[in-house]
């Protein structure tokens, strides 16, 4: 230590140099050669071994990683260049509490010095511990007054009282803002405030104490107006709302509209604003109608006073209609008839894709005769009849729109099959015209302005479709979104309805394919990630669909150290107005419902899928870490961050209730997880009660009592049992419904259904009583290897059974009940896997560790001659070897199974397919046959993987 302080520091950073550059670039096995040789000339180089520690984690050499970093701590080093070394090694490994160590170790040793002190405190940030955060802030306060370190100290009480552990406490909240209000007051009259983001949490603080009045009075006092003068406008109106003083929101608002014509949430606020004074005012005679009146003039002098023609007034005045209605005053006298209004809107706006959905938020305010009646006359008014086309883009948005209107009111639902099939050919034919007349000379960027006609059609097929219960409508529809993606090659819309198209019939291939061209990346991972990855559980591709979980949980793991950094800058620039929006995004994506899943979806894949030796798989099991006794899955907290309005939809509106069925998709979802991840625990009990995770092993070691006893070796696996069958139990009780599937945007059904029908409960419930009496050698383990091996049979079964009745089906529908077959195929094969793997670890620990056992279970007899003796070392062997002989066989019987099953057929012939799509003849030759191909591939694909697994499981089971 002494040696490396009396170093020159050029020559220390020159000499250092190299071993920085090798990390940088990646070059990891450079970097640990250079500062090996470093070490040799100065041993005591602090920084050099911290280098080594890094360059030893990136070569994934964790142990030797580890105990080169422990030295180098045990040190308690106080330069810099080791602290940061030390604290990028930790933030990499996730072990943040040992950075706030490292700096306390310095603090100590440097009283008073601001950098530490600040590093301390962005420990401290990042563990999330506010209390000590207010006392180093402090600390840096009195080392050096500044006031970024004195609002450090304000926000860190802040969080106290509304994020730290006391914070569901009332009182103790309110004494926290007390407190950091009555600091930031003391700033305010010595004249200390600085900035405008300090003026901010000042009236953050205030508003939090719902003390509005005061935070009024600072926001538009001089102080503030001096410090603040870009305070956004929303914080006037939240305060104006608060305080109930309508009439000043009303004058605002009007001001700022006369500024700003288009905006709608200043129209939406404008009209509260005015309801709201009318209900003030209500008992004054004549006020009412002078209010709205006043209210309607101030719209109409928008509309007339425009220069150009903005959508905000307009909707504003529908707005005050629907309001009006919904309180029973006359609407029609003041501001006119709705339906001319909403057609006066259509003849405006028509042409901007927007219209729809603009429209869309007046339908439901009236009946459905009025809806059916205002959308046969958009269509009027659109000009466009069985024998015209548009003659511009214009016109023909204007017709996309008012057949999107259309279908929101419900005309589609009530047409015949024939004529369904009419509109579809009307639609395919509008978009061909569209396409080729409009859609030749755009970016590869654009979307093409006729597309929205082909994924109406296929909304539409998919309609036939479930009417008649057949594939082949909807397999038509999905080459015409093929088709439609070859002209307009960036359309996410065309990709998502086909991605949920090729899901509904289990064609992974080219599901994969949609997924892959979408370009999901970043944050749209978790919000997008959904279309895909809750799908690909029970797919029947256990090793293909890892890739995916891989991209997707490596996203959330980068970004959780790189969240943790965004809140520590914001510390660092003191932008309080955007810690609390990084803190609750970084929880948001903590615990996400998709990250949770993909994890636990993950590591059961690997389970599945383990092909090596015993110890080898053994190896990959122990990496896993996973704790079956400890449940590491914040239920309550669990956030579903779905972004269900991506897909765009244009269904009926009284038949379409999307939070409903967010909620009803969302509560299956957990309740799928509590499945899998009680299964996932449950196994890893049976595993660790044969081999003890290295944690469990050094525990033993260590404890200075005797062996536990068998009691308490298995009391996990017996808890987890009993949660296993009282999870289906309240399952069977809860009755859930599958998810509606009348639209083609709805959600697919989850898979709870699926897991519920098939034999998980009883399988793994038996063979839980089966590693329970293997351990203990009890006298009913003949009956219950019995038991097992009927289960075992069972699951057998299933699978030749829905393998023959897909095989059947391919004479009827080869697509319609496709995925239902490869996921009932799949789920029977995960749970033979999983069986395969447990028997052979149970078989390698029989056999190597038969006398210890035999010598326990003896003395044991000693003490307590009543019981009956167990079943020796031997007999379980022989039991368990016949076991593995019958699984076996039973693989080798699904397999043989796997190989007839044959590839979907389509239900008509491609010429047939060919005549209905009616597109130009050079492409039709190519597109069916290209996805016809995809499902042909994507079964074989799925069939050769499924056949490798079982292949490997016969290997294991059969030495």
């Amino acid at each position: 230590m002494a040696h490396q302080q009396g170093m020159d520091s050029a020559l220390f950073e020159r000499r250092l140099r190299p071993v920085y550059d090798n990390l940088e670039v990646g070059n990891n096995r450079k970097a640990l050669q250079e500062s090996e040789k470093l070490l040799r000339k100065h041993p005591n180089l602090l920084c050099a071994r911290a280098l080594k520690g890094l360059s030893l984690l990136r070569l994934g050499r964790y142990e030797e990683s580890h105990s080169c970093l422990q030295v180098v701590a045990e040190e308690k080093p106080v330069d810099d260049s080791t602290l940061q070394v030390l604290s990028f090694c930790y933030r990499e490994m996730e072990q943040l509490h040992k950075i706030v160590e490292l700096y306390q170790h310095a603090v100590k040793q440097n009283p008073g010095n601001e950098e530490l002190l600040a590093h301390l405190f962005v420990s401290h940030v990042r563990v999330e511990d506010y209390k000590a955060q207010q006392a180093v802030a402090l600390q840096l306060y009195k080392a050096q007054p500044k006031n970024a370190y004195y609002f450090w100290s304000v926000i860190s009480v802040v969080f106290q009282g509304i994020r730290g552990p006391e914070s569901a406490i009332p009182e103790k909240r309110k004494l926290y803002l007390a407190l950091a209000q009555r600091m930031v007051d003391k700033h305010i009259k010595e004249g200390k405030l600085e900035t405008e983001q300090e003026a901010f949490l000042y009236l953050h603080i205030l508003k939090l104490q719902s003390k509005y009045q005061e935070a009024w009075e600072f926001l538009t006092g001089e102080l503030c107006a001096k410090l603040y003068p870009g305070a956004p406008v929303s914080m006037k109106f939240e305060l104006l709302k608060e305080l109930g003083n309508w009439k000043e929101l009303n004058e605002l608002l009007q001001q700022l509209l006369e500024a700003d014509r288009d905006r709608w949430d200043y129209y939406k606020e404008y009209l509260t604003s005015c309801f709201e004074l009318l209900k003030k005012t209500s008992s004054e005679e004549g006020t009412e109608n002078y209010t709205l009146t006043t209210c309607h003039d101030f719209l109409l002098h928008i509309i007339q006073s425009s220069e150009r023609k903005t959508r905000g007034p307009y909707l504003a005045r529908l707005e005050l209609h629907q309001r009006m209605r919904a309180i029973q005053l006359p609407a029609h006298q003041l501001v006119g008839d709705f339906d001319q209004l909403i057609i006066e809107y259509f003849l405006l706006f028509g042409d901007k894709s927007c219209c729809t959905h603009d429209i869309a938020l007046f339908l439901p305010s009236i009946s459905m005769e009025q809806r059916q009646a205002l959308a046969g006359r958009l269509l009027v008014e659109s000009g466009i009849s069985s024998t015209s086309l548009p003659q511009n883009k214009e016109h023909m948005q204007k017709h996309i729109c008012a057949l999107q209107i259309s279908r929101m009111c419900g005309v589609h639902i009530e047409l015949s099959v024939d004529h369904l099939l009419a509109l579809y050919t009307a639609l395919k034919l509008h978009y061909e015209h569209g396409y080729s007349s409009f859609g030749k000379q755009l970016l590869s960027t654009e979307m093409g302005p006729s597309d929205p006609y082909a994924l109406l059609a296929a909304n539409v097929m998919y309609d036939i479709s479930m009417r008649e219960q057949k594939s082949d409508q909807l397999f038509e529809a999905l080459c015409l979104l093929q088709y439609v993606l070859r002209n307009s090659t960036s359309n996410f819309h065309v990709k998502l309805l086909s991605l949920k198209i090729y899901h509904m019939f289990g064609c992974m291939l080219g599901a994969q394919e949609m997924y892959d061209y979408l370009d999901i990346k970043q944050i749209q991972l978790d919000s997008m990630g959904y279309v895909h990855c809750n799908l690909l559980p029970l797919s029947g591709r256990f090793s293909g669909v890892r890739n995916c979980y891989d991209s997707t949980l490596k996203f959330f793991t980068n970004s959780y150290k790189e969240r943790l950094e965004y809140i520590a800058l914001t510390y660092r620039f003191c932008t309080f107005s955007k810690m609390e929006e990084f803190m609750n995004f970084k929880e948001r994506l903590t615990n996400s419902l998709l990250y949770v899943a993909c994890s636990v979806e993950a590591q059961l894949c690997d389970l599945v899928s383990c092909y090596g030796n015993v110890q080898q798989n053994l190896t990959s099991y122990v990496a896993m870490t996973i704790e079956p006794a400890d449940d590491r899955i914040a239920w309550n907290e669990l956030s579903d961050n779905r972004d269900l309005e991506a897909i765009i939809r244009w269904d009926p509106l009284h038949l379409v209730d999307a939070e409903a069925e967010r909620k009803e998709s969302y509560d299956q979802e957990i309740e799928v997880l509590q499945l899998r991840s009680l299964l996932l625990r449950l196994f890893a009990s049976f595993i660790d009660l044969y081999h003890a995770p290295p944690s469990a092993k050094l525990a033993l070691s260590n404890a200075k009592t005797i062996t536990p006893a068998p009691a308490e070796d298995t009391a996990t696996l017996e808890l987890l049992r009993e949660s296993w069958t009282g999870l289906h139990q309240r399952l069977r009780l809860m009755n859930y419904k599958p998810l509606s599937q009348r639209f083609l945007v709805n959600l697919q059904p989850t898979r709870l259904h699926l897991l519920l029908e098939l034999p998980y409960e009883r399988f793994f419930d038996d063979l839980a009583q089966l590693v329970l009496d293997l351990y203990t050698g009890a006298t009913q383990l003949a009956l219950q290897c019995k038991r097992v091996s009927e289960n075992v049979a069972s699951v057998m079964e299933i699978c030749v059974q829905t393998i023959t009745e897909s095989n059947e089906w391919n004479g009827v529908d080869g697509l319609w009940k496709r995925r239902t077959h490869q996921q009932k195929v799949a789920a029977c094969l995960e749970i033979l896997s999983l069986y395969a793997f447990l028997l052979s670890v149970l078989n390698d620990k029989l056999q190597t560790s038969t006398k210890t056992k035999t010598k326990k279970k003896s003395s044991g007899d000693n003490k307590s001659q009543g019981t009956p003796h167990p079943i020796s070392e031997k007999e379980r062997s022989q039991m368990l070897q016949e076991l593995m002989r019958q699984l076996k066989h039973k693989l080798e019987a699904c397999d043989a199974a796997l190989r007839i099953w044959k590839a979907p057929t389509l239900p008509r012939d491609l010429s047939s397919f060919m005549a209905d799509m009616s597109l130009k003849p050079e492409v039709e030759a190519t597109l069916i046959g290209d996805v016809s191909a995809t499902f042909k591939e994507s079964h074989e694909l799925m069939v050769t993987e499924l056949r490798n697994l079982l292949k490997d499981k016969i290997r294991i089971v059969g030495k």
